[in-house]
């Protein structure tokens, strides 16, 4: 089990001091040994089984497996992220940095239809957004690209289209 301290700051008093405003603030959620103890049980299986490191590790893979796409397809004009949460943004040209909504749309929509959950991001919504479990594989990141890069040779996907 990981050695967390018996005391943990989970707020400054600037923001503690906020909730001293006149309302009553209760949360059913927050402070009771069941919830407690089922939060020690997560952070044990994190650690356990390190799961920070797997995340590190396959995303690490997976973003260097989907940057290998982009150089294929030129409606990929970044992909970036921190470990499993990553983003993949379309455009329509690289150059002029012009967004495709309507072609990152088609892709969430025909991944989901194969079974992977993404999602669109972004203030002219063409990121995809990744952000799958931390028990994420190489071979779950093999099965990904494979499948990205079986949709992206759609002609739905292709940019004017």
């Amino acid at each position: 089990m990981a050695n967390i301290p018996a005391v943990i700051e989970i707020t400054t008093k600037e923001i503690a001091a906020s909730f001293d405003n006149g309302m009553e603030f209760f949360s059913t959620f927050g402070g009771n040994p069941v919830a407690s103890a089922a939060g020690l049980a997560v952070l044990g299986v994190l650690e356990e089984e390190h799961l920070q490191e797997n995340a590190l590790r396959v995303g690490n893979y997976l973003t260097a497996r989907l940057k290998g796409l982009q150089e294929r397809w030129a409606l990929l004009g970044d992909v970036r992220g921190s470990g499993l949460f990553l983003g993949m943004d379309l455009v329509l040209d690289r150059k002029s940095r012009e967004a495709a909504p309507k072609q990152a749309s088609y892709l969430a929509n025909r991944l989901r239809e194969r079974g992977i959950l993404t999602g669109t991001d972004g203030p002219s919504h063409n990121v995809i957004k990744l952000r799958p479990p931390l028990i994420f594989s190489q071979a779950d990141a093999d099965l990904f690209v494979a499948t990205l890069d079986a949709i992206l040779s759609e002609d739905a996907a292709k940019p004017g289209a």
